[in-house]
């Protein structure tokens, strides 16, 4: 893996953790409601879901390569149009980072629990891993697993980072935040352009490369 493609995807990492989804609402509203310290918990519970998706990933997609190399090609294909697909429904998406919804308060164990339970089970985790991942890693190479291993746990360690910090600023100010609801709206059109330039620039770099 080469500098510049290790640079891109560390800044798609980026900006695909700082758009508010399903995890990070999860993290503010539990730090909104028993503090930092549970929204924290729930943050490395997520971090445990993804890092299951992650082995996953790694397994399938070297079990797919070793099947066909034809195969793998389509999936990297098929990856593209997906994050072409997640770019315009970021930019169509009119939600906002909300957590006025009033939940349960539990014990830290079972946040944590719930944060696994939660990530380890939306098939869209998985899709996204499975079609993200593979578009930044050399198939010809023989470290070709550490290389989705690598990735795979970056793209945690850069989630799980974010999610911390909401965690503590909406355990703070978390009032404060659900009265800007703009500010998710412009991040999600941000991210939406990003993630369709990202899949572009893929698709014409392997046509390039082909």
């Amino acid at each position: 893996m080469n500098a510049s493609d290790f640079l891109l995807f560390a800044f798609a990492t980026l900006m695909l953790n700082l758009t508010p989804g399903a995890d990070m609402i999860y993290v503010a509203t539990r730090s909104t409601t028993q503090g930092t310290k549970a929204g924290i918990v729930s943050a490395l519970g997520i971090a445990g879901g993804c890092l299951i998706h992650t082995l996953a990933a790694v397994l399938g997609l070297s079990v797919l390569i070793a099947k066909s190399a034809v195969a793998f090609n389509i999936v990297k294909f098929l990856g593209v149009g997906y994050l072409c697909y997640l770019g315009i429904t970021a930019l169509l998406d009119k939600s906002h980072l909300s957590t006025s919804t009033k939940v349960e308060v539990i014990p830290l164990k079972k946040i944590f629990w719930q944060g696994v339970y939660t990530n380890t089970l939306n098939p869209k985790v998985a899709l996204f891993f499975l079609a993200f991942l593979p578009q930044f890693a050399h198939v010809e190479a023989e470290n070709f697993k550490w290389q989705i291993l690598f990735l795979g746990v970056w793209f945690n360690l850069s989630g799980t980072l974010v999610n911390g910090l909401v965690a503590v600023v909406f355990g703070k100010a978390g009032n404060y935040f659900n009265k800007l609801p703009h500010f998710a709206r412009l991040q999600n059109k941000i991210t939406g352009i990003m993630m369709i330039g990202l899949g572009a620039y893929l698709a014409f770099a392997k046509k390039a490369n082909s």
